[in-house]
């Protein structure tokens, strides 16, 4: 496994790691992967692939700006249907001014929509953002919530949400599932499922333990800069040998043979 692993690595940095076929049978093979009919992967292959990952990146950090465990719950909750280079763009003027619940509510909603209007939903987002800081306040202490339950009772928090702040600011184990790793699950055939909560329920039944603590932060940017929604860049993945997708031929399993 070893010497395999050294070529494909050799070959990902090469740009050799895998050839995509045609757009046409790209798209049959996603349609294929959204039935949940990818072949699974061995515990050997996962294992394998997350020691790459980590190999390559050992300790990967979420890359919303934040400054404590309450600008980061903010920043998520406006990361919904947005960028993270989007949301980056306007949150460092509003946790300047604002970077504690207190501070927030103060602030009032009318300010905040107006410093965050360049992201998407800015008004809806700013009035959760603002509910949230009150309920922190009256209920919490201030405190950012530390379970799953509690974060998820704040006004715009989900479950993807929570599991994220859980994560990065309390160094929990969890696996946020966005719209990339969504992606991943399903096409590499990694874990399949038909929504975000199967795919998460999947990944945390597979992933080893040891890997699970930056196993979520290595999907998403797996899948924000390589395994791209229309055409993945599989000429350069590190795993393009394990990956079970149709749609890419596999140069170092055909070299092998």
């Amino acid at each position: 496994m070893a010497r395999k692993t050294t070529r494909a690595v050799k070959a990902a940095r090469k740009g050799r790691a895998a050839k995509v076929k045609p757009k046409k049978a790209r798209k049959k093979a996603d349609a294929k992967a959204a039935q949940g009919v990818t072949p699974s992967w061995t515990p050997a292959e996962i294992e394998e692939a997350f020691r790459r990952f980590a190999e390559a990146k050992a300790e990967p950090k979420g890359e919303l700006i934040h400054v404590n465990p309450f600008t980061l719950l903010a920043a998520v909750v406006l990361s919904a249907q947005a960028t993270d280079a989007g949301v980056n763009k306007a949150t460092p003027a509003l946790f300047a001014l604002a970077d504690t619940p207190e501070k927030m509510v103060a602030l009032g909603e009318a300010k905040v929509r107006d410093l965050i209007k360049t992201i998407g939903l800015f008004r809806n987002k700013a009035k959760n953002v603002i509910s949230l800081s009150e309920k922190l306040v009256a209920e919490h202490g201030s405190q950012v919530p530390n379970t799953r339950e509690a974060l998820q009772a704040l006004p715009g928090v989900g479950r993807k949400t929570a599991n994220v702040v859980l994560n990065i600011a309390f160094g929990e184990p969890t696996m946020a599932v966005d719209t990339h790793i969504f992606r991943i699950g399903n096409r590499t055939g990694l874990a399949p499922g038909k929504d975000p909560l199967a795919v998460e329920l999947k990944l945390l039944e597979v992933v080893p333990a040891k890997y699970m603590l930056h196993a979520h932060h290595w999907l998403i940017l797996h899948g924000r800069y390589t395994c791209l929604a229309r055409r993945p860049l599989c000429e350069s993945c590190i795993i393009a040998d394990l990956c079970k997708w149709p749609g890419k031929t596999a140069l170092l399993d055909a070299a092998a043979k």
